[in-house]
């Protein structure tokens, strides 16, 4: 779990650094960020509580003493099944609920934080070129709201065509919900020069577009991807809603995925939950460090499996549904037909010979 929490936060290094962030803000963010975290983490916890307890109460012939008192394995089961919905509904949560706030709050944080940052950049009385295609000029800059007088802006953004906006008065806003960042003009004119034809127009309010992926150290946050969407958002898309037929196939694919993923994801908490307890009542003579490598192992398995229907199910290759709830039908199957086998007694002896050769030589 460690792993995979270090390997999503390294995808956000660059951010982190290039923002020049405290502890408290990288604390913030990382909260928001929990609830991917956990969406993936809730499962993998889940088979791994109950395998390791179970697995101990074998080491110790917890097991064996209840089948002497007359309680089988099948008696042992609510506990577990509780345990495991309990889980699920968390993973439900965070699935439905807590991913879609985290990305909200995530989003809005990391706009919040260029603007502060586009804020400190635009000096008075300096020409700022910190932005891509754009050069900013202030007369004067009001370090409390940022608001700015006399505004002078080159834009070179479009290949075609080059605009010198002038305004007297300017401002930086933000807008979360779409990931922008603007720079607000009043009352002024915008010079067009393209090829040798100049027009001028006049404005009432007009908007700068700041590229925010050369501010966030290459993170994009202008249009949500099918994982950082609501659940609400992902339904209505997949309805017709949202854009409707504006919506390319490849997009299309890739929400039904996330909505398949979505709902196997929390129920993979209850399969590999019960999957794990007869998996650790079979192997005997296991010793705990083994047992995690055997259950890691097995979530191994589940995940690339998850992960080959993902790919499977964006390329249109397979049915999302196919792809998504194939590893969890195979593993609820063969959780029944392991559990019988723990309850007729049969069983793997498991001796690790070559940890013992290599034990004898390190001594």
């Amino acid at each position: 779990m460690g792993l995979i929490l270090i390997g999503r936060l390294l995808q956000f290094r660059d951010l982190f650094v290039g923002q020049s962030l405290g502890a408290l803000e990288m604390g913030k963010l990382f909260i928001y960020l929990c609830p991917f975290f956990l969406l993936v983490l809730t499962p993998i916890a889940t088979m791994l509580a109950i395998f390791l307890t179970f697995l101990r109460m074998n080491s110790d012939n917890e097991i064996t003493a209840l089948k002497s008192g007359g309680i089988s394995l099948y008696k042992l089961l609510p506990a577990p099944i509780i345990f495991c919905l309990l889980c699920t509904g968390a993973d439900v949560f965070f699935s439905l609920y807590g991913l879609s706030w985290g990305t909200e709050n995530f989003r809005s944080a990391l706009v919040e934080f260029a603007r502060t940052k586009s804020q400190l950049a635009i000096q008075p009385g300096v020409f700022n070129r910190d932005f891509p295609g754009l050069v900013f000029y202030a007369d004067k800059v009001d370090d409390e709201d940022g608001t700015m007088r006399s505004v002078f802006v080159r834009d070179n953004t479009r290949e075609t065509m080059t605009a010198t906006i002038v305004a007297p008065f300017g401002e930086i806003r933000t807008d979360p919900k779409h990931g922008r960042l603007l720079v607000h003009l009043e009352n002024g004119r915008i010079y067009q020069q393209q090829n040798d034809q100049l027009s001028v127009l006049k404005f009432k309010n007009y908007d700068v577009r700041i590229n925010l992926g050369s501010l966030l150290s290459g993170y994009d946050v202008d249009d949500p991807r099918p994982k950082e969407m609501s659940w609400e958002k992902l339904l209505r898309i997949s309805k017709g809603g949202d854009r409707g037929g504006d919506i390319e196939p490849k997009f299309f694919r890739k929400v039904e995925v996330e909505i398949q993923k979505r709902l196997a994801l929390p129920v993979a908490c209850l399969v590999l939950g019960m999957f794990a307890m007869p998996i650790a009542c079979i192997f005997r003579g296991l010793k705990q460090q083994y047992g995690l490598i055997i259950s890691m192992g097995l979530f191994l398995v589940y995940y690339t499996m998850l992960s080959l229907g993902i790919t499977l199910g964006e390329s249109g290759k397979l049915s999302p549904m196919v792809g998504l709830w194939s590893p969890n039908i195979l593993f609820a199957v063969a959780s029944v037909f392991l559990l019988r086998m723990a309850v007729l007694e049969h069983s793997f002896r498991v001796r690790i010979k070559l940890f013992k050769k290599i034990r004898r030589k390190a001594a």
